[in-house]
């Protein structure tokens, strides 16, 4: 038995990244309704309009969901209110120790997976007693661990510092992928960008079909003074790196992306001036499409790839 499926109940081992501005209600619930698990991305929301998505949510699907929360966002306090008070079935939190969260919300009689960058951190997530732990490589979108470590790097290490369940993220958007992650020691993935660029991500048609036509070297990991990110090398991007570049500090940094600089980049479809955050991975993604399609295709590459082993 898979331990992820048999966790969250669901039908197939894959998570949708719980990703500023992209995962609303309606990619949750269509991540849910094709067999994974959907995840709301609550760090930029505020409680009223987290409780509409969960509500929404739950009017939408029967499967089973979840947030995901950054612990470090403000209003943290008031938004796992929400999910208590909304009966949250699964967290996926980031961005902080769980430590101090964990068994709230378990009494909750909630799941709670952490996402971590490094095997140390997985080793504290087992000492908070969370029941699923996230390995992410800094192939990933948006924000990063420090280490810089790869997925393919990481996932047997954590492997090998954890006995906890263990979900891949960070570069993965092919059924070949998740069953390369599975060998690795991984028991599920997490996917984000992949599901970032469907049909019913919330992110605009603007982001969607640049982040379609980028290649291979057109994201970037910066803003390493803040928190560092994988952003598209626009024209934002540019000023960032060139003050970095100059030995810019915080401050100065916080003066070139200026305010709301993800809302503007994801949601609000300024591609040239907004914060773009997106994965490597990107570069292999070439259309949009609905989510029921591509978890279609994922279990059919991964059932062929499975074959294609089997007979060598």
């Amino acid at each position: 038995m898979n331990r992820i499926k048999e966790i969250f109940g669901i039908e197939q081992p894959v998570i949708a990244g719980g990703m500023a501005w992209c995962s609303g209600w309606r990619l949750a619930a269509a991540v849910s309704e094709a067999g994974g698990l959907g995840l709301i991305g609550a760090g930029t929301m505020t409680a009223e309009l987290l409780r509409e998505h969960i509500q929404k949510l739950k009017a939408a699907t029967q499967k089973p969901w979840g947030v995901n929360l950054p612990l470090m966002c403000p209003q943290a306090e008031e938004l796992i209110a929400v999910m208590i008070e909304e009966k949250c079935p699964a967290v996926f939190t980031s961005a902080g120790s769980p430590k101090k969260y964990t068994q709230r919300f378990h009494d909750a009689g909630m799941k709670v997976a952490h996402v971590v960058s490094s095997s140390k951190f997985a080793k504290k997530c087992e000492e908070a007693g969370v029941d699923v732990v996230v390995a992410e490589g800094f192939e990933a979108g948006g924000h990063n661990g420090r280490e810089e470590t790869t997925t393919m790097c990481l996932i047997p290490q954590v492997r090998k510092a954890t006995t906890l369940p263990l979900i891949a993220a960070g570069g993965i958007a092919s059924g070949q992928a998740c069953l390369a992650a599975q060998v690795l020691g991984a028991e599920g993935v997490q996917i984000g960008t992949l599901f970032a660029l469907t049909e019913e991500s919330s992110a605009s048609d603007a982001f969607k079909q640049a982040c379609t036509q980028l290649e291979e070297g057109d994201t970037m990991l910066c803003l390493k003074k803040l928190a560092p990110s994988r952003l598209v090398k626009n024209g934002l991007y540019n000023r960032i790196a060139e003050a970095e570049a100059k030995g810019a500090e915080v401050s100065e940094l916080l003066e070139i992306l200026g305010e709301k600089a993800t809302r503007r980049g994801i949601f609000d479809g300024d591609t040239e001036n907004g914060e773009m955050e997106i994965g490597q991975i990107a570069s292999a993604i070439k259309q949009v499409e609905p989510v029921s399609v591509v978890m279609q295709r994922l279990v059919k590459e991964y059932d062929d790839a499975l074959k294609g082993i089997m007979q060598k």
